[in-house]
């Protein structure tokens, strides 16, 4: 798949500078009459099971009629490699690039169809000038020192990139219809579309903090690919002679929906694990209570559980991410318990129980601004049981 878009991209900035050059001393009547055949789509791919593709793709359409539409080319600015070096750490610093690459048009809807994903294309409706002011920002950002961009989930992704650069091109202005979704917060956007997968929603919610429970605008919504399309049906353009004209011209159905296979994730949820540790929780202290004995090796599990975890929660502060920055998990799982961990396997005196807490009452508080992770509230009262234990421990 590389192979082939290297070569697209190589075939199309061949032809794109050379026709430039060519055209540039017959003035702009070649060029311009020559998007008459041009035609340029944003392209909408439903979700499917895939981690990554949970929340849908966009993607930009280049027709020329006058080649036939064997030839049509698809921009993608979603292209990434796992294979580069140290990619996971990358990912977790909010230090991932990703890059603009071509795909064939037939190429690019046959691997949504195989996936039974829908693809929709909205035309643009663009005058000749846009038309090649697009197609020169487009080759422009093919170019190798300009295609690939530091990617950001929310603020700066395969969605917003076509937005931007049509909206760059455009000789007016876009103007967008009121925003029909109301004040969602991120959070609330991303629970929508990993609904039927709880711990892809585990996952997200561990690592966002309080940003992501704010109240976002419509231009920011418009980081999913459902949501941009939305929006692009009801936006007109308007270029300051009183006209307004619809943004989208039509709409097409290229791929329809099909059945999707769900993959088989692990079968008990991220409540049902805590609801499991409580009672596991709640059964050792009723033990410890009747024998007169306290289970250390159950509080050293629960603190490298907590620790360990707290880990990652604790380098997230520290990532590029805007949202994981400020994030109040962090006094439930953090890493401290590690500091402790040997003097309490000793059964050494320690203050570590009355800080721990401490923190666990810090983090029932900013459960008023922040959602948290299902099944962390569970996690917290399984460390409030071991407070209550060795606050009785003689």
């Amino acid at each position: 798949m590389k192979q082939f878009e290297n070569i697209f991209r190589t075939i199309f900035l061949v032809v794109v500078m050379l026709y430039t050059t060519v055209v540039a001393s017959a003035q702009n009547s070649l060029q311009l009459a020559a998007m008459d055949s041009v035609e340029v789509g944003l392209l909408t791919c439903s979700p499917h099971d895939e981690v990554y593709s949970l929340y849908g793709h966009t993607a930009l359409c280049y027709h020329d009629r006058r080649y036939g539409q064997e030839n049509d080319i698809v921009f993608n600015y979603g292209l990434f490699d796992f294979r580069k070096p140290h990619f996971v750490l990358r990912f977790v610093f909010g230090l991932t690039d990703y890059e603009l690459g071509l795909a064939s048009f037939e190429g690019f809807c046959h691997e949504y169809q195989r996936w039974g994903s829908e693809v929709t294309e909205q035309v643009l409706n663009l005058t000749r000038e846009e038309k090649w002011q697009l197609t020169l920002a487009l080759t422009k950002n093919l170019q190798k020192e300009n295609s690939v961009y530091r990617y950001n989930y929310f603020y700066d992704n395969c969605s917003t990139r076509p937005r931007n650069i049509i909206e760059q091109c455009i000789r007016g202005t876009v103007v967008y219809d009121d925003n029909d979704r109301g004040d969602l917060s991120f959070r609330q956007m991303i629970h929508q579309y990993t609904a039927k997968y709880p711990w892809a929603t585990f996952g997200n919610d561990i690592l966002l903090g309080i940003k992501a429970d704010l109240n976002t605008t419509q231009r920011e919504q418009e980081f999913l690919p459902a949501h941009l399309r939305h929006d692009f049906d009801r936006a007109m353009i308007d270029r300051g002679d009183g006209r307004l004209i619809p943004l989208v011209k039509e709409r097409r159905q290229i791929v329809p929906p099909s059945v999707q296979m769900q993959k088989k994730g692990f079968p008990l949820s991220p409540t049902a694990c805590s609801l499991l540790l409580l009672a596991l929780s709640v059964l050792i202290l009723a033990w410890e209570w009747r024998r007169g004995r306290t289970l250390v090796w159950w509080d050293v599990i629960l603190m490298l559980l907590t620790g360990l975890s707290g880990c990652i929660i604790f380098i997230m502060l520290f990532s590029q991410h805007p949202a994981t920055s400020t994030n109040l998990t962090i006094f439930l799982l953090n890493p401290l318990p590690l500091l402790y961990i040997y003097k309490v396997a000793r059964r050494r005196h320690t203050y570590w129980f009355k800080l721990q807490f401490a923190l666990v009452i810090l983090f029932f508080i900013g459960g008023l601004w922040q959602h948290y992770a299902d099944g962390l509230y569970g996690v917290a009262l399984c460390l409030l049981l071991r407070y209550w234990r060795h606050l009785h421990d003689k």
